[in-house]
């Protein structure tokens, strides 16, 4: 067992996480790391800049209302079939929480140029889109292989830390994680990779056939602690089904903050409902 890799709880990620560092979170259908998000409010994290993969929903919403954002780029913050983000909307009509708006293509074109080691990538699908008139990280500049054909290019995205829920790890500090090559990009983009699983084995995920595709080495990986139920309210894969009674609830308590405030204590400072 790699023992600098392996720590004890959630809690020992979140202490790695610098205030004021930028962090990319997973969307919400690949599994969040919800376990590390809950104990980086509890830390009581400032100043994040905030980068969804290319969404985000409760997980950004929870962070921007425990006041642990200043910064969001993302191509939309949603609850999906629930509701609006209620939290994430309020911050961002007081002028608590700034925006980038951004898109699905250029925010992992961003990643994909900081996994490559170059300082940017191109990307056609921008052009002649409001998104060029609000980042000076996007040029536009001419093919030069071709006359008359202008390219876009996204500026590198490399975060400090990605946030990662995944099935399963080894003893040496590999990861799978399955069919969500999304992140397999954040944590080659990232300068630190922090990750909680459901599971660890003790044979070598790499030299599998089959899992080894879908395998982020450790190399790639800072840190990674076991959370069974890592991703809950949300569902995971075959482990769990997401509890949308829960979800409901903090909908609701989203519509005030006076709401958020009550959730707060009861499900993240005082953690005696905690089902994680």
């Amino acid at each position: 067992m790699n023992d600098n890799i392996w720590l004890s709880h959630a809690a020992d990620l979140a202490n790695i996480v610098k205030h004021g560092a930028s962090m990319a979170v997973s969307k919400t259908d690949a599994g969040p790391a919800m376990a590390i998000t809950r104990a980086l409010i509890q830390r009581q994290i400032k100043d994040l800049h905030l980068i969804c993969v290319p969404t985000s929903g409760m997980q950004a919403d929870l962070l921007i209302a425990s006041g642990c954002v200043r910064t969001i780029e993302c191509a939309g913050v949603s609850l999906d079939e629930y509701g609006r983000a209620l939290s994430f909307e309020r911050a961002f009509h007081e002028g608590t929480l700034q925006i980038r708006d951004s898109t699905c293509p250029a925010i992992y074109g961003g990643l994909q140029a900081a996994e490559k080691g170059v300082p940017f990538l191109p990307i056609r699908g921008l052009l002649e889109t409001d998104v060029l008139r609000h980042h000076d990280d996007i040029a536009v500049v001419q093919n030069p292989f071709a006359d008359d054909d202008p390219i876009a290019l996204v500026k590198a995205i490399n975060p400090d830390f990605c946030l990662i829920h995944a099935p399963l790890a080894d003893r040496q500090g590999n990861v799978w994680i399955g069919r969500h090559r999304s992140l397999m990009i954040m944590a080659h983009a990232s300068k630190q990779c922090l990750v909680t699983v459901e599971e660890c084995c003790e044979d070598n995920l790499l030299d599998d056939p089959l899992r080894g595709p879908a395998t982020i080495s450790a190399l790639y990986i800072t840190a990674i602690a076991k959370s069974p139920n890592g991703a809950w309210p949300f569902g995971f894969n075959d482990y769990y089904l997401e509890d949308s009674n829960h979800i409901q609830e903090y909908v609701r308590s989203t519509a005030s903050e006076a709401g958020v405030e009550s959730y707060l204590n009861e499900y993240i400072f005082d953690g005696t409902r905690l089902s994680s």
